[in-house]
């Protein structure tokens, strides 16, 4: 089995080496990561230059670019076969609910998806990143079961994972997003030249988070499994705005 690892902290991050080592005896691995951290790069491609693929003394190989463009990169022109799979992670903090419009590792997965290839993000839900061991064990594990039992369509998984001993973890769970309350406003300073800047503020606190969500399950040491799809269409106001397109008529 070939895997395509990617990320959105960058190819030296702790999380993504922890994956790569524990995949390795159970997949023929590949890393294509950015050169830097890039969280929060949502799904957006670079256009306006070219992009350099380089490879690290570790054997990653990197990119000056975002995580979709490394996994774009990856698949339609580096590598000579395609992956049986597309792993993104793991990643530094959770990315649940609101977070994943947002997120460089679900969309490094997403652009695999995108391009016909079943994928994963996986995230360890807590910043202190104490057990990326964990986090990568579970990955394996899903992995296996992939590999005895293939979906049997083209499937794109959110998985964020309790920063606990892997024999405190609860079960598995399915879930669907929750939603994060209204972002904290953006920090306003001064640098050293006497210039104002802005920080963007952090994330909400989780709004919807009850029984069923991601953010419940992994409150509750569990992990969280959320599939994904693309269509943002919301198909229930059909109706209303036809209405309301009626009614504006002069």
């Amino acid at each position: 089995m070939r895997i395509l690892l990617s990320n959105d902290d960058g190819y030296f991050s702790p999380g993504l080496a922890a994956l790569a080592k524990a995949l390795e005896p159970v997949a023929e691995v590949t890393v294509v990561a950015p050169e830097r951290d890039r969280s929060g790069a949502s799904n957006s491609l670079t256009l306006d230059r070219p992009l350099m693929l380089r490879q690290a003394p570790s054997g990653f190989y990197f990119v000056n670019g975002t995580p979709t463009d490394c996994v774009h990169l990856a698949v339609t022109g580096m590598l000579d076969h395609l992956p049986d799979m597309i792993i993104s992670g793991i990643n530094h903090g959770a990315n649940m609910g609101d977070d994943t419009i947002y997120s460089g590792t679900v969309a490094a997965a997403t652009e695999g998806f995108l391009l016909g290839i079943p994928a994963m993000a996986v995230s360890l839900a807590n910043i202190q990143n104490e057990h990326f061991d964990t986090a990568a064990a579970v990955v394996v594990d899903l992995v296996k079961r992939y590999q005895a039992n293939p979906w049997q369509e083209a499937t794109l998984l959110n998985i964020n994972i309790p920063d606990l001993p892997k024999h405190d973890l609860g079960k598995i769970e399915i879930t669907r997003l929750g939603k994060r309350h209204k972002a904290e406003p953006v920090l306003k300073s001064v640098n050293p030249r006497g210039q104002t800047v802005y920080w963007v503020g952090a994330a909400g606190l989780a709004q919807d988070a009850g029984e069923g969500t991601d953010f419940y399950a992994v409150a509750n040491g569990r992990v969280s499994i959320t599939p994904l799809q693309i269509d943002l269409t919301r198909y229930a106001q059909f109706e209303g705005i036809q209405k309301w397109l009626g009614a504006g008529k002069q």
